[in-house]
């Protein structure tokens, strides 16, 4: 099996890489500087080059506020540019994995959200996600489409690093509170991935750490495990006004893991403590 991994430089496909090479699994991990997805040919061409048997894709557009003002661009990243690798995938008779995001849902009521539920974002960023979903549905019948939330990970920013950077100087925030969903951590997300990419369960999938909080819960547990004296203040969304509509319920189930025979992921909770004990190793809070 030889694997190709996008967006290498960021949270997600570095882990995903670390664990192929910790697994003695031909991979080679890409970023922009080795060609740029919304680029078709140049996609076409390094994909065709390398011919791998399968490709997980972890690139995308993620400023979220920002996508409501630059549509155009984030739509050729996060839809043009899956559909350009699903397209190369299709050629060489590869699998693909694309990575989503709970924003393709509107985010209503209280319930778990299933795979095959109706979708319905609520801005820029969820639309031109679906798009990449609905491309590599229309191209590909071998693919994996993976759903995930509220992500961090070592290599990038995420809202972990900012509250501890926030600690350094601020004794108290405000932190929305009605806005509910599972953090997932990419040390733990990417295993899955790996040993998903090895099979032929193909379909769509949510992944997150298992439990859900609020963003004020997840902040109040970050202070609390890196012994930070901040007091948080929940707010509501509404009182935290934002360019760009945030779900109010982000809750995935992911009983669809189970019956496939995928493993869980651990409590987000756990997830937190050894992330935070990692970032205290590597001092790159």
């Amino acid at each position: 099996m030889k694997i190709l991994v996008t967006g290498v430089g960021g949270q997600l496909g570095y882990d995903v890489c670390k664990v192929l090479t910790a697994r003695n699994i031909e991979h080679k991990g890409v970023d922009i500087a080795d060609f740029d997805i919304t680029d078709t040919k140049a996609t076409r061409e390094y994909i065709m080059n390398y011919c791998p048997d399968a490709v997980i894709h972890c690139s995308a557009w993620t400023a979220v506020d920002k996508a409501e003002d630059e549509i155009g661009k984030v739509r050729t990243v996060n839809t043009e540019g899956p559909r350009n690798i699903a397209a190369a995938c299709k050629e060489i008779g590869a699998k693909m994995l694309y990575i989503s995001t709970d924003y393709v849902f509107p985010g209503t009521g209280e319930r778990f959200y299933e795979p095959e539920d109706p979708t319905g974002p609520l801005g820029a960023y969820g639309e031109t996600k679906l798009g990449g979903e609905l491309a590599v549905k229309e191209l590909l019948e071998k693919y994996f489409i993976v759903r995930i939330s509220w992500v961090f990970g070592m290599n990038g920013n995420n809202f972990v690093k900012t509250m501890l950077r926030l600690a350094e100087t601020k004794t108290e925030l405000n932190v929305v509170c009605d806005q509910i969903g599972s953090p997932t951590y990419t040390a733990d997300l990417a295993p899955l991935l790996c040993n998903m990419i090895m099979t032929e369960k193909y379909g769509v999938y949510h992944a997150t750490n298992e439990g859900v909080c609020s963003w004020a819960e997840f902040a109040q547990e970050i202070f609390r495990l890196a012994g930070k004296n901040v007091k948080v203040n929940p707010v509501s969304t509404s009182e935290y006004p934002t360019k760009a509509a945030r779900p109010l319920n982000s809750r995935m189930s992911k009983d669809k893991l189970e019956k496939m025979g995928f493993a869980r992921l651990p409590d987000w909770h756990d997830a937190l403590a050894r992330y935070i004990h990692e970032l205290e190793g590597a001092d790159r809070i």
